[in-house]
């Protein structure tokens, strides 16, 4: 039975650009990078052979190619669905660069899109990471029969909160977080429901890096 494999990269070391296009409430977001390295071993002691990665990058594009949607999510759910609620892109493409499997997405005006809007566009650096489906060779870590199913955006491993759910989380807790979760609906397009919207999501984060720190 295949097992469930997700692969964290950093804003850095996936080699992430933020891009945009347009203007006003045509404007598109965009983070073009590396979605998955091949031939190294990784954190989680796995090896992708470079193969096993072409032959994943070339079924994803073909999927895309025939018009089938591919969605991310703001981090990772603990399967391979896709939850229609978290979703705040959309692979566009990939292609291979050497060893590597490099994609470009396209934020999406959903709720967690305009989060992951707001969140870059103030300068936090969000990583990427696959989620897909293979086998584990137990005595190498060498990784067959991958499939990527998606690449979700995920905070930095290294930080003290993984911010796109933290911040899910907390409006959904918050008293006033529902509001904030329904003008993310509202927010593309309209300068001034961004501008609020930018504010309360980094008082978020400023908050649960003080919360962070009193539980230190």
């Amino acid at each position: 039975m295949a097992l469930y494999l997700k692969e964290h990269l950093t804003f850095d070391r996936a080699q992430l650009v933020v891009e945009s296009s347009g203007e006003g409430s045509l404007k598109s977001l965009y983070m073009k990078g590396i979605f998955i390295q091949g031939g190294v071993k990784n954190a989680n002691e796995r090896v992708y052979p470079v193969s096993e990665i072409e032959t994943a990058v070339e079924t994803l594009n073909k999927q895309i190619q025939e018009g089938y949607s591919v969605l991310g999510e703001v981090d990772h759910p603990d399967d391979l669905k896709i939850n229609l609620d978290r979703v705040s892109h959309m692979i566009q493409s990939m292609w291979m660069d050497g060893g590597n499997g490099f994609g470009k997405l396209k934020i999406l005006p959903t709720p967690m899109g305009q989060l992951v809007t707001t969140m870059l566009e103030s300068g936090v650096k969000l990583g990427v990471s696959s989620r897909g489906s293979g086998n584990v060779n137990d005595l190498d870590g060498k990784v067959s029969d991958f499939e990527i199913v998606t690449v979700d955006i995920v905070a930095q491993p290294s930080a003290p909160n993984a911010y796109p759910k933290a911040i899910y989380e907390s409006l959904l807790n918050m008293k006033h977080g529902h509001k904030l979760m329904e003008l993310a609906k509202d927010a593309q397009g309209d300068k001034k429901v961004q501008r609020y919207l930018k504010e309360e999501v980094m008082r978020l984060i400023k908050d649960l890096k003080i919360n962070k720190g009193k539980q230190a």
